[in-house]
């Protein structure tokens, strides 16, 4: 195909939509012929109206731009004509080309003909483990020159570039993977097809790649872990050792002082508990002395984070300095949850299957280009559509199926397993550390000491870990998924497979639909006569969107229970008859595929018949269940959750065994709140002998904060929520002008978070500001971040999970406004169950759970402004309980000890202009 021309074309325009009359502002074309730029063209464009503000913001093309610029009618032949018989090109031709078919029209050209190619389907095919598949965000990460985004010159050369370097990584791919990828490629948007072809073709002529195979579907080449005997110099002159590491190394004593302090704790096998603030160096500060320990003992260390992007970082970039400091790799594993690995066998059955969706045929194809890149398997890695999350949750490998022999050398997890016993660290969640059917025998074998890295995350986790979910749409959406031999869904189809492989009887299968129309009935009876409990609670409330315990409502047990057996009785007699499915010697693709659909959605229903038992039928004292609902939608939107509000017994399970016998090391920035130094500990069942060493950054570290109380916002008691909003969204537009964006401004309600930003918009006073608004804008909490980094002028709204474990070093982040107080809503059923609980025991839980437990949540607020000794920022309170309650003082003590400034927000504003002067 190297003879073939590419034309790579992008067009600024006025807007979105040709047919409301926007037009094209600029235009460049890039011609490409033997992967070689051979010619480069460019024009403005008059679109004969003018400019939209956000446009010229947007693009930095102006009315001055275009006003000697000639109208799309005199470039149409010449544009036209570099376009024939060559290969459209862009960066979402869907946008591109249809502004170029109306501007042809309009000019009295024909519509264009010929074969298109998508980069964005390129490169989320070839590059499916991005965060972002935007031309800006994609070119940074391949190292793609970009400097003018939203410019049609610089975009089409860049994209040019890109196509040149995803079509040169496809053509590496193993021909069997370019073979299964062309098989599936005519249900493209674009005409990918032929590039596939074409590479197969050229492929069949040379040296393969090497790679393991499964099933016939490639797999890229595993590496084992060195076992040759290396030579290790253990870093004990810690000072001296960072310094070689870091060349702008700055010494911090208390970083030294913690590492003492771990190097004594893992050498005397002893616990503690280690508040490390931010800046301290802290995952350095406890990697050096572990390694140190396991080079020196033989025994693992095990290290526990909560989040992804800390265990990566564990694993690559850490690992590398602390492999630099003892002068030899060390060996790290990352083990994770068995739900976070590829079922390679489920997987093969969906490739030699026939797809039904677009969405299902990408992440199909995806995850065939994955298969070559990754070396951990875990489905996580990938960042597909929301329609192809369905895809990879049917591929995930779970307990409930066992692998046979031949498979397990092949398996992902397997293969981690087995790295994690020739490791010196295993890095681990803490879900996975506490979950009970992780095989302790294998993994913590030979490990010597645990490490708890976040630990206040610990209680968090563990809540998480046993919870347990009623949804009703997804009951629904099973039931629909599973049908009956009427409806001509999945059992119709297993009926037929059953009937030509004669796995199973007419009197089996008839039982077993008898046995769903049951459960499906008593389901709408149950799940009715709860919502008309619902209702009747709530009828007259101003509230659409209620909550309540479980406890509160009244509701027949015994229908629940005579679900549930109906239920338990069709998972039987369908394992019955997969097992005997399964016995079969030869199948066809269809019929197998048909057998695993099935065995997959029986294994849903066991999942939720154990989660829906737990919630109805057998609670359990020390956990609470509260229902979620719209009053509007009832029973489509119920929710049910069931969690345990005491998680101690839970974390013990896994620290009892090993305390005194092995060092425990409990680590994180936020251990303590000063009303309560052990709200944490106490929780995590940490004996009270083990106190809590607190080691901070030199005074000066925070001598970049300010903090601001604004008096003369509203008390929220006082006003309606829409006059408070309306207080709340004028000093957040104030804020961001002055500090020229760069701002989180963090919520605990998602509906105020909405209202606020809603009525921000309309305003129109931040319009030239971006806006990301958690769960208003698409995307995870990671891409939202990433978004508001790349944008000189943006801020960024967000509730719970942005109040920490957010890292937005330097000036990406000047500002956070904290909205209200982090109090959790006395009417969250889980937080209700437990002061309830308290307050049994004679003890104030105000003081005793609700305070602590916001004040530590401040601290996590503050801990994302200031991550370096040279970051300045503003830490901004606009709730004024922080000063006229009495338990305001709780929440500046356990902020560092900055300059607090209490004053009207229009003297904040000046002050605020005044300290940025001085910077």
């Amino acid at each position: 195909m190297n003879t073939q021309r590419y034309v790579v074309v992008d067009i600024e325009t006025t807007g979105h939509s040709p047919a409301k009359g926007d037009r094209i502002i600029q235009i460049a074309m890039v011609t490409i012929e033997n992967d070689i730029i051979i010619d480069t063209y460019t024009e403005f464009i008059h679109p004969q109206k003018k400019i939209p503000v956000f446009i010229q913001d947007l693009t930095g093309i102006s009315d001055v731009d275009v006003k000697d610029a000639l109208p799309f009618e005199a470039h149409a032949a010449k544009i036209f004509s570099m376009l024939e018989d060559a290969v459209f090109v862009a960066h979402n031709t869907n946008f591109d080309l249809p502004f170029l078919q109306a501007e042809f029209q309009r000019s009295g050209l024909p519509k264009w003909h010929g074969l298109t190619m998508d980069t964005v389907e390129m490169v989320r095919l070839m590059y499916p483990t991005a965060f972002s598949f935007k031309l800006q965000d994609i070119a940074s990460v391949l190292n793609i020159p970009l400097e003018n985004a939203h410019r049609a010159d610089d975009d089409a050369v860049a994209t040019a570039h890109l196509f040149l370097k995803a079509k040169q990584d496809f053509s590496l791919l193993p021909y069997e993977t370019l073979a299964l990828l062309h098989k599936r490629s005519f249900q493209l948007k674009s005409d990918l097809s032929r590039l596939f072809f074409e590479l197969t073709q050229k492929k069949r002529s040379e040296q393969q790649v090497q790679c393991e195979y499964f099933q016939g579907i490639p797999l890229k080449h595993r590496r084992g872990m060195e076992e040759e005997e290396l030579s290790y110099q253990p870093a004990h002159d810690w000072e001296k050792s960072l310094e070689k590491a870091f060349p702008k190394f700055e010494r911090r004593q208390s970083q030294f002082d913690m590492m003492d302090s771990i190097e004594s704790a893992l050498k005397n096998k002893e616990e503690r508990v280690i508040e490390a603030s931010t800046g301290m160096g802290k995952t350095i500060g406890y990697l050096l002395p572990a390694v140190n320990y396991a080079i020196e003992t033989g025994e693992q260390v095990l290290v526990s984070t909560y989040t992804t992007h800390l265990q990566d970082q564990l694993v690559q970039k850490d690992g590398e300095i602390v492999s630099s400091l003892v002068g030899a790799p060390i060996r790290i594993s990352l083990i994770k949850g068995l739900g976070h690995y590829i079922d390679l066998p489920r997987f093969a059955e969906l490739v030699h299957g026939q797809d039904e969706s677009y969405d299902e045929s990408f992440t199909i194809m995806q995850v065939l280009i994955w298969l070559n890149l990754t070396d951990t398997g875990d489905l996580n890695e990938l960042n597909a559509s929301s329609g192809g999350q369905f895809v990879l949750d049917k591929i995930r490998r779970s307990h409930l199926r066992r692998l046979a022999r031949d498979e397990r050398r092949y398996d992902f997890y397997e293969y981690a397993l087995e790295k994690s016993k020739k490791a010196q660290v295993i890095v681990t969640n803490h879900s996975f550390l506490l979950n009970q059917r992780m095989p302790h025998q294998s993994i913590l074998a030979n490990v010597g000491a645990y490490i708890w890295d976040e630990a206040h995350q610990v209680v968090q986790a563990a809540i998480s870990q046993h919870e347990k979910t009623f949804v009703y749409t997804q009951w629904k959406y099973i039931f629909g998924q599973l049908g009956t031999f009427e409806d001509q869904q999945l059992f119709y189809r297993l009926y037929q497979t059953a009937e030509r492989s004669g796995f199973s009887t007419v009197p089996e299968l008839l039982k077993l639909e008898s046995l769903f129309l049951k459960f499906t009935a008593l389901f709408d009876e149950t799940t009715n006569g709860l919502s008309a409990a619902f209702y009747a609670k709530f009828q007259g409330s101003r509230h659409k969107k209620c909550s309540t315990l479980l406890s509160e409502l009244s509701y027949d047990r015994q229908r629940f229970i005579e679900l549930l057996g109906f239920l338990n009785d069709w998972i039987d007699m369908s394992q019955l008859i997969l097992q005997k499915a399964e016995r079969l010697t030869e199948t066809t693709i269809e019929d197998k595929l048909v057998i695993s659909d099935w065995r997959y959605w029986t294994e849903e229903l066991m999942v939720k018949a154990v989660e829906f038992g737990e919630i109805f039928v057998f609670p359990l004292e020390d956990e609470v269940s509260w229902l979620e609902a719209d009053l509007r939608s009832l029973p489509t939107s119920l929710s049910f959750y069931k969690r345990p509000f005491e998680v101690t017994s839970i974390v013990q399970r896994v620290a009892s065994p090993v305390r005194g016998k092995k060092s425990l090391i409990w680590l994180s920035g936020t251990m303590s709140v000063p009303s309560n130094e052990r709200f944490i500990v106490n929780q995590l069942g940490i004996p009270n002998t083990v106190p809590i060493t607190k080691f901070r950054p030199p005074e000066e570290f925070y001598q970049g904060a300010r903090v601001f109380i604004v008096d003369d916002m509203p008390e929220i008691q006082h006003v309606s929520q829409s006059e408070y909003i309306e207080s709340v969204a004028d000093a957040v537009i104030q804020t961001v002008l002055v500090t020229e964006g760069r701002c989180f401004v963090l919520f605990t309600s998602q509906d105020m978070l909405r209202k606020t930003v809603d009525l921000i918009q309309d305003t129109g006073l931040l319009d030239g500001y971006m806006l990301f608004a958690q769960g208003m804008t698409s995307g995870s909490r990671m891409k939202l971040l990433k978004s508001f980094q790349r944008f000189q002028k943006s801020v960024l709204f967000g509730t719970n999970s942005f109040w920490e474990g957010v890292d937005v070093p330097g000036d990406a982040l000047r500002a956070v406004v904290v909205v209200r107080l982090p109090f959790t809503s006395p009417d969250e059923p889980i937080f209700k169950a437990k002061s309830e609980a308290i307050s049994k025991e004679g003890i104030n839980p105000f003081l005793y759970y609700a305070l602590p437990e916001a004040v530590l949540r401040l601290r996590q607020g503050f801990g994302r402004l200031i991550r370096s000794k040279e970051d300045q920022g503003l830490f901004i309170v606009l709730d004024r309980r922080i000063e006229t309650k009495s338990y305001g003082i709780e929440f500046l003590n356990a902020l560092p000890r900055v300059k607090v400034s209490k004053v009207s927000l229009e003297k904040m504003v000046t002050d605020i202009e005044h300290w940025y002067n001085k910077q």
